[in-house]
């Protein structure tokens, strides 16, 4: 058995922390290490009121505010080492940690048992806005409106800010890109357990269920017409609907869509039928640009473009519309909204994505290997869904009718 393991989380705020250490609470506890994660914010709001979700208690300013994190901090790591002294072999602390002071103390806190300082970072500005969204509606922001909890947030933030130091004396370090899933820098001074695991870990997007789902029956369906912006036929809405009462008893919190209107009506009954769920539109996930095609059936395009309808024939994959795109141009943008996808989501819930036939295939080969040439024509109905499920051992990917 491997020994003991503090890891401790170091970031501002909106940068996937909790989610990280969420994901390798879940990987390790698979593997049969008995882990706990020792969250300061929970333990904060368990001990006060609302008046610490304010952003003058988190000021540099407030030495109430500053005495008051630091009891907080304190009690969390002696609840972890009291882990660690039991049964307990991976302690997660799951705090922004952004001062060398605090870090030091974390280090002489545990001075037989190496701490591992994992930070996350994350520069995309769009992404943080988002997530700034999802963090203000949060129950800790519930009796503010979402315009007042995002200023709150946001300033919360720039204590934070000036406050971070980078990491820079501490033994053991790893830096992660938590948007992108990659490690930015590694220190290892000690022999740090179950690393291999961890790192892996880190990079890599797990998910407890997936159900990617193709948008109900549009107008333009009826016709064969590709592209366009055409809202569901009444069959269309019958399968939303049928949609909506097959996942009611599946918690879905959030449903990611198209910014199109068929994709968006599809997920509009689905969240009706969920308390608190959100539908989140993504151009990322909008179908393919068909250029001068757009809105044409296939036998328009064969009469109007012959050279198109056969050299698009010759390469399905590869071949981009004219003023358009393709399967192959639409890789980086489907690759970015699955990484929103992921940022936004817990690692434990269960997530629902609305797209469209050749979208919904690049997002399926995405998880489950398929050479290229065979992505146009993988089978995506509209009387059923994929179900995905990604954990540290186990890749699932099955069809289901509703």
């Amino acid at each position: 058995m491997e020994g003991k393991l503090v890891v401790a989380m170091v970031g501002l705020p909106a940068r996937g922390k909790s989610t990280m250490a969420r994901k390798l609470e879940k990987a390790f506890t698979m593997d049969g290490v008995k882990v706990k994660i020792f969250n300061n914010g929970k333990l904060r709001r368990k001990l006060t009121g609302p008046e610490t979700s304010l952003p003058d208690f988190f000021s540099p300013s407030n030495p109430q505010g500053m005495a008051l994190r630091e009891r907080f901090a304190m009690m969390n790591l002696e609840m972890a080492r009291g882990f660690l002294q039991r049964k307990g072999q991976v302690a997660i602390i799951d705090a922004a940690n952004v001062t060398c002071r605090r870090r030091e103390a974390i280090e002489r806190f545990f001075p037989e048992t190496p701490v591992l300082f994992l930070e996350c970072v994350n520069s995309d500005g769009e992404v943080l806005e988002a997530i700034l969204h999802r963090k203000a509606s949060m129950e800790e922001f519930a009796h503010l409106s979402l315009d007042v909890a995002l200023e709150s947030f946001r300033k919360r933030i720039e204590h934070y800010e000036a406050a971070y130091e980078p990491l820079c004396n501490e033994r053991n370090q790893l830096i992660v890109d938590s948007f992108d899933g990659k490690v930015i820098q590694e220190k290892l001074t000690d022999s740090i357990p179950h690393y291999e695991r961890l790192r892996d870990v880190v990079v890599t997007r797990y998910v407890e269920h997936l159900y990617l789902v193709r948008h109900g029956q549009s107008w333009f369906n009826l016709e064969d017409r590709i592209g366009g912006d055409p809202e569901l036929t009444p069959e269309g809405w019958n399968q939303a609907e049928i949609l909506a009462e097959h996942f009611s008893k599946e918690r879905i919190p959030l449903i990611f869509t198209s910014s199109l209107k068929r994709a968006i009506q599809t997920a509009a009954p689905i969240a009706r039928r969920q308390p608190n769920c959100t539908i989140i539109p993504l151009k990322e996930f909008d179908e393919i640009n068909s250029g001068l095609c757009e809105e044409m059936t296939y036998e328009e395009i064969k009469d109007r473009y012959p050279e198109v309808y056969e050299a698009r024939k010759r390469d399905k994959y590869g071949y981009i519309y004219p003023q358009g795109e393709g399967y192959v141009s639409m890789e980086e943008r489907v690759e970015r909204g699955l990484k929103k996808v992921f940022y936004l989501s817990d690692p434990e819930d269960s997530i629902l994505i609305v797209g469209h036939r050749a979208v919904n295939r690049m997002i399926l080969s995405h998880f489950f290997y398929r050479k290229k040439e065979e992505v146009p024509y993988i089978y995506m109905p509209q009387d059923g869904y994929y179900h995905i499920k990604v954990t540290p051992n186990l890749k699932l990917f099955e069809l289901k009718r509703f």
